[in-house]
């Protein structure tokens, strides 16, 4: 369920959004309405969502619909599609009713039978980098008439509805849509809240309401998105300021944050809004390096580091220090690091390592990759270096690489210490432990701690009431801070600067943090 790199690739830790807007469409009817324009970095990497998991859902969210999805300011998942239930007590057997009159752009109807063939293809296809390892609790899936679909677990799977609710699950046509390929014609056929119009990849994408869509989105603020795709961040901000585009979203440093956040001419009429994210950036210490792997060294750095220094000298402010794996806002999340550690304090880290016979400056190499998290990622991993160092009891080597060589350094082992960062596929703090950990976790080294894969997870996996799994997580949380295998650093905060003549742009982030198109609307025409 749980390898997210490509979705982290995409989804950029540092980088931030932000929205704006004008320019005018004429539709059919008298009264004209206003188009957004929307620009981004982050292009889909391809149309078919058997394929794909990462920032293609975000075009996804809007031209597909799921079975249940996430309204702006839940967390849970609410009807979409359908309306759904467990209907056991164990969480192993998860009933949704669909809805009526459900239709796909093309016409044909939206059934049973094709919310089975949507997700059955995901996991006959298993497209390298697709989404069927979010699939790993189903067993079967059921059709009851047109209109039920019943999905069977393996084992208690609470988290099933939150993965139903991603853009991944996207229901598609079986008429357009082969069971065991690909579509590669570069054309959409969905029942989402606009109808893909025209697409250019890697350049534009043009969305236009769709007259047929039955969800929860039905209050579509406005009449068509078009989405401009730029190669680099630079280009994309002097459009916005130059209103060549209305908005811009995804790919912004933490620098161009605060620029667009000063007062100056070239920021008139601009209104910038921050909220609370769900993206974290983390270390991970792999346990077969003669340091990294000694508990002392692990515990000695995170004695040291210096959360709050780090934010502001890397992120200018855009990110605040995360003392959990489980960030803010989601169910479950603590400060037990800080409980456990206090404020930074060399004396105490270097108590820690005389205890366990270290005497001499611990020798580190950081591994991170240059473009995955934003270019601010090279600054923090300079602090890093900067703090372990003033300290005196570390010598660091930092080895900057591109993703995909950096991916294959850490797969191997190559680093003793290396940064990630984690977008969440659901609002969930199973989301947040559960990738973690086991032989094959995400960060390829192996983390097999058995309390939490034996007990703590299957137990919170059978209450479908998620609000009452507290106690799991904050258990499994101080696991984590006696094992320092993972050291949280920060948790990103979320910006929308838009023009002051939109509205809506407060709204349009779901708790995934994917674009909700449809808030986002011209204050003067509504």
């Amino acid at each position: 369920m749980f390898n997210r790199t490509s979705l982290q690739a995409a989804a950029a830790l540092a980088s931030i959004s932000l929205l704006a807007g004008c320019s005018l469409f004429a539709g059919d009817e008298a009264e004209a309405e206003s188009r957004i324009v929307v620009g981004t970095t982050s292009s889909p990497t391809t149309l078919d969502p058997a394929a794909a998991w990462d920032s293609s859902w975000e075009l996804y969210r809007n031209v597909f619909q799921t079975l249940l999805s996430f309204p702006t300011g839940s967390t849970t998942p609410q009807p979409d599609a359908a309306d759904c239930k467990f209907t056991d007590g164990a969480s192993k057997v998860f009933e949704c009713d669909l809805h009526d009159g459900l239709q796909f752009s093309s016409g044909t109807k939206v059934d049973a039978a094709a919310v089975k063939h949507s997700i059955e293809r995901i996991r006959t296809i298993n497209a390298e980098g697709g989404p069927n390892g979010l699939l790993g609790s189903l067993d079967k899936i059921e059709t009851r008439g047109d209109k039920t679909v019943v999905f069977h677990l393996k084992e208690s799977d609470a988290t099933f509805p939150f993965v139903l609710a991603t853009p991944a699950m996207s229901i598609v046509d079986p008429a357009s849509y082969p069971a065991d390929k690909l579509r590669e014609d570069g054309k959409v056929v969905g029942s989402g809240p606009y109808n893909l119009a025209k697409y250019t990849e890697g350049v534009e994408a043009e969305l236009v309401k769709n007259p047929t869509y039955k969800g929860f989105a039905g209050d579509r603020k406005n009449s068509a998105v078009t989405i401009r795709y730029f190669g680099d961040s630079e280009a994309m901000v002097a459009a916005l300021k130059n209103k060549e585009i209305d908005a811009t979203y995804r790919g912004l440093t933490a620098e161009e944050v605060v620029d667009l956040s000063e007062k100056k001419p070239e920021n008139e009429g601009l209104q910038v809004v921050e909220s609370t994210g769900a993206t974290i950036h983390y270390l991970v210490f792999n346990p077969d390096d003669p340091q990294a792997g000694n508990p002392a060294v692990r515990r000695a750095i995170a004695q040291i580091i210096d959360r709050g220094a780090l934010v502001a000298k890397a992120y200018r402010g855009t990110a605040e220090p995360l003392y959990s794996m489980v960030p803010k806002g989601i169910a479950g999340h603590t400060t037990k690091f800080f409980d456990q550690y206090g404020d930074p304090d060399v004396a105490k880290a270097k108590s820690i390592l005389r205890k366990a016979g270290i005497d001499k400056p611990v020798k580190l190499t950081f591994g991170y990759t240059t473009d995955r998290y934003g270019s601010s990622t090279a600054d923090e991993f300079a602090e890093l270096k900067r703090q372990l160092e003033e300290s005196g009891l570390f010598e660091i080597t930092l080895v900057g690489k591109p993703w995909k060589e950096f991916q294959a350094a850490y797969q191997k082992g190559e680093y003793p210490v290396f940064g990630r960062g984690w977008f969440p596929d659901f609002p969930d703090p199973d989301n947040f432990v559960a990738p973690f950990v086991g032989k094959n976790n995400v960060h390829a080294a192996p983390y097999e701690q058995a309390e939490i894969i034996e007990q703590l997870l299957p137990e919170s996996r059978r209450k479908s009431d998620r609000g009452a799994v507290t106690e799991q997580f904050e258990r499994a949380q101080q696991i984590f801070v006696e094992d320092v295998r993972l050291l949280p650093l920060w948790q990103g905060k979320l910006y929308v600067a838009a023009s002051e003549e939109i509205g809506g742009a407060e709204r349009a982030l779901d708790p995934q943090t994917v674009m909700q198109l449809w808030e986002l609307h011209r204050k003067t025409s509504w």
